[in-house]
């Protein structure tokens, strides 16, 4: 019988494990308190309660009412229905224009294409070599005619953070609504609406050690961003369908845990990164860091690996054991370059040597001691089959 061969995970960008504490609090909520929050027996109320205790534990982690709380299926979800609803909220006061940074999700870039389609105008902000949004060129850009502005917390591909208060305070100035998707910020970040003056705010469970299937959307008491999804009465009758009990108790629950650990986490993943890179960067040259490090999460590492094909590498490291990704993990499938890259500068080709290393909480020292020998060993396997074709 063979060995089963060890698996090492570097992908906590693309989506974290659920942890054993968060699975705990969610399993009653599949089996013996059952019951669908809209039903008005004892099975209903006790789902309810469950429902009400989450988005008020929830929205006071993040410094909001819970009334400005709503429960979505995901990052994807929020923010769609943020960029959509707000820009028909900010078309109500004349103003047809959205502006979005470069270097958005997906599922952002994809919403404001939809709103192309209907006929709004829609402006990219560029971002420097370091991923930060250029400011001078977003003030330019800030005329009357914006109504929404969408700028990420921080990069799901690099990690950099974004001046989150100072756009907002800017758009505001101009009198327009501000979103910022921080599914990637959350872990990792102390959030508060308030502070940060933001008037949307998108969360995604899976990113912070909960369940598939769960998100939330914070929206200032005030925005009207309309209705998401028609038929029932759930979340305040913006979002049909019935609540999914487990997953939101989940939610809150994983957020619990990653404010109360946040400073412990962060120390022990930034302490695990950077003994990567140096692990990596004493066995193989021409390596380079893509964003501004400052600024840069503790748990995202994206690097340039010269005269290394990013999908080869990532190839013959799975088949090491070793899972990462090269970007974003929704667009796994797009053969096409990093935009994020290369709104940052990169070329396509210089894009394409680009790799994400993501770390989480339960990765080991001897896991990142391990993991980069077999990222030397296959870089530089790729390079001599590159240097004898």
């Amino acid at each position: 019988m063979t060995e089963k061969k060890r698996r090492i995970y570097f992908d906590h960008a693309a989506t974290t494990p659920l942890d054993r504490a968060v699975f705990e609090k969610m399993s009653p909520y599949f089996t013996s308190a059952f019951g669908n929050a809209d039903s008005l027996h004892a099975y209903g109320r006790e789902a309810k309660n469950a429902l009400d205790s989450a988005r008020d534990t929830l929205s006071g982690l993040i410094g909001a009412n819970p009334s400005e709380v709503y429960f979505t299926s995901g990052g994807t979800e929020s923010d769609n229905w943020a960029i959509l609803g707000g820009a028909e909220c900010a078309k109500e006061g004349g103003r047809n224009r959205v502006l979005i940074s470069a270097i958005e999700h997906h599922a952002v870039l994809s919403a404001a294409q939809r709103l192309e389609e209907r006929g709004y105008s829609v402006g990219y902000i560029p971002v420097d070599e370091g991923g930060r949004v250029e400011l001078n060129a977003f003030k330019a850009l800030l005329t009357p005619e914006v109504g929404l502005v969408a700028v990420m917390a921080a990069n799901n591909e690099t990690g950099v953070i974004q001046p989150v208060r100072e756009l907002a305070a800017l758009t505001h100035e101009n009198g327009s609504l501000f979103f910022t998707d921080a599914v990637h910020a959350a872990p990792y970040m102390p959030i508060d609406v308030k502070e940060w003056g933001v008037d949307m705010l998108s969360l995604s469970a899976h990113k912070f050690y909960g369940g598939r299937g769960a998100g939330a959307l914070f929206v200032r008491k005030g925005v009207r961003i309309g209705r998401l999804v028609t038929g029932g009465e759930q979340e305040r009758g913006l979002r049909g369908g019935t609540s999914n009990i487990p997953a939101i108790v989940g939610c809150a629950e994983a957020y619990v845990l990653a404010r109360a650990d946040l400073e412990k986490n962060n120390a022990k993943i930034a302490r695990l990164k950077t003994l990567f890179l140096e692990e990596l960067t004493a066995r193989v040259s021409g390596v380079q860091v893509n964003g501004a490090e400052e600024y840069a999460l503790p748990s995202v590492l994206n690097i340039r690996i010269e005269g290394v094909d990013n999908a080869a590498f990532l190839r013959a490291m799975d088949l090491a054991g070793v899972a990462l990704s090269a970007g974003a993990a929704c667009a796994s499938a797009d053969v096409k370059p990093s935009h994020v890259l290369t709104a940052m500068g990169r070329s396509e080709k210089e894009a394409k040597e680009c790799v994400r290393f993501s770390f989480g909480k339960d990765n080991t020292e001897e896991e990142i001691l391990l993991g980069a020998a077999f990222a030397a060993e296959t870089v530089n396997r790729l390079r001599k089959v590159g240097a004898s074709l």
